[in-house]
């Protein structure tokens, strides 16, 4: 049969709407309406008037992108990043950072008001950040680009795994704001680049590190030429398959509390290191244990709250679903000399009917979960036992909604505070103290 050749049709331009800003949301999106939509404009203020493209029509909402400002807000600066609106990464660099928290604030309120009723919230002072050089941890994503027969390194672009070249980040502290200059340089003249997936960068406080993830083995002479250009940071190899081999453990001090907490780079630690120490003084400060109270830490990681709070407390049982982050938490109570913690391997989303770690006689929970929440603990534990509970969030949306499981069980909030752990980005970190409401 025949085949008849016919021109695809040219894709319609997206259209172009104006639009009156009236707030913002939790991933720092403005809000509008439109033709009976919820409209929302990413790189849009509270109060501005803007012109925009939309991106994606669904037959509630819209999304879309400002192309035009006519009226900016007083919030609105100029962004600090030549490579504004193609990275991922600080996607609010065009708001002030004092602007930042307010609607932050802002938004957490809609949040509680929506899913846990609760209206009128006992906001505290916000734990702060520098505003550039914060960012002590990275990873750069490597490709290589078969149409320019060269690799490409840099951060992805927001929304899509396309790779977006940069020659500095001024959020990555000094020691790696202008790394990528030289890694891009190393790129383009190693043959053998190409086979890196991945880099992560790490500033620990014995060491900067480098750890190239790679596809296939590399040479000895490539790991040479690697080790000798970045000869301040030590360069580490994963083939994902092999043990990555230290020659001394990165460690973070937290000097407050005299502790020293080692860790590898496929464990997790916050990344900010000032708004860490600044968060575990306000825990302890909220918590005001005592010491003969017992405390039971969820998602505790390699120990960064247990170990801080096993020096306060009566005993304190530690609760993570990564092995390596237990195996870490474990070493690192025995170097610190602490004896009065235990460490536990268990997946928290599933039941806790039998689980060795619980404990009926403890009086404060510490909740520390990932993005997803603690909702289907929460739903386990007899939380009447408590008498606090202190719950570190990095998604509003889920603290929001496990909040209500909490005062369900007759917690009270009584204090709430942000913490800018990601400072020009739409992240969102907070954390609440309930109290038992006496009957």
């Amino acid at each position: 049969m025949a085949q008849i050749f016919r021109a695809k049709k040219a894709a319609k331009p997206s259209k172009q709407i104006e639009l009156n800003i009236e707030s913002m949301d939790h991933q720092g999106r403005g809000v509008a309406r439109h033709e009976g939509k919820v409209c929302f404009v990413a790189g849009a203020l509270t109060g501005e008037r803007v012109r925009a493209q939309v991106v994606q029509a669904k037959s509630k909402l819209l999304e879309a992108k400002m192309t035009k400002v006519f009226n900016a807000s007083n919030e609105r600066v100029k962004p600090f990043c030549p490579h504004y609106q193609q990275c991922g990464g600080c996607s609010l660099q065009h708001q002030s950072v004092d602007g930042q928290l307010t609607e932050k604030q802002h938004a957490v309120e809609k949040l509680f008001a929506r899913f846990a009723n609760i209206k009128h919230l006992p906001w505290q002072a916000p734990i702060t950040s520098m505003p550039l050089h914060y960012r002590r941890a990275a990873r750069l994503a490597c490709i290589y680009d078969k149409q320019s027969k060269s690799m490409k390194l840099g951060f992805r672009a927001s929304q899509s795994k396309q790779i977006i070249e940069i020659a500095q980040c001024d959020v990555l502290v000094s020691p790696f704001d202008r790394i990528v200059n030289t890694l891009s340089a190393l790129a383009q003249s190693l043959s053998e680049f190409r086979l890196i997936s991945h880099i992560q960068l790490c500033q620990a406080d014995n060491h900067n590190y480098v750890l190239c993830r790679h596809t296939k083995p590399l040479s000895a002479s490539t790991r040479e030429t690697l080790q000798n250009a970045l000869e301040n940071c030590q360069v580490l190899f994963d083939d994902g398959e092999t043990p990555v081999v230290y020659s001394h453990l990165p460690f973070y001090q937290l000097n407050e509390f005299g502790l020293t907490l080692e860790f590898k780079l496929n464990n997790f630690i916050q990344v900010n290191q000032s708004v860490n120490e600044a968060m575990l003084r306000q825990a302890t400060d909220w918590l005001q244990l005592s010491n003969d109270e017992s405390v039971l830490d969820l998602f505790c990681g390699v120990g960064n709250f247990s170990l801080v709070l096993a020096k306060q407390a009566k005993n304190v049982i530690g609760v993570e679903g990564e092995a390596q982050s237990v195996a870490m938490a474990q070493q690192n109570a025995q170097t610190n000399q602490i004896s009065n913690v235990q460490f536990h391997c268990f997946d928290l989303t599933q039941s806790i009917t039998e689980a060795a770690w619980f404990d009926a006689n403890l009086d404060v929970l510490v909740l520390d979960p990932s993005r997803p929440g603690a909702l289907e603990v929460l739903q386990q534990l007899p939380l009447t036992q408590f008498t606090r509970i202190l719950y570190v969030s990095c998604d509003p949306v889920t603290l929001a909604r496990d909040a209500l499981v909490i005062a369900q069980a007759g917690f009270e909030l009584e204090k709430l505070g942000l913490m800018n752990m990601f400072v020009h980005t739409g992240h969102i970190e907070t954390m609440a103290l309930f109290k038992k409401q006496c009957k």
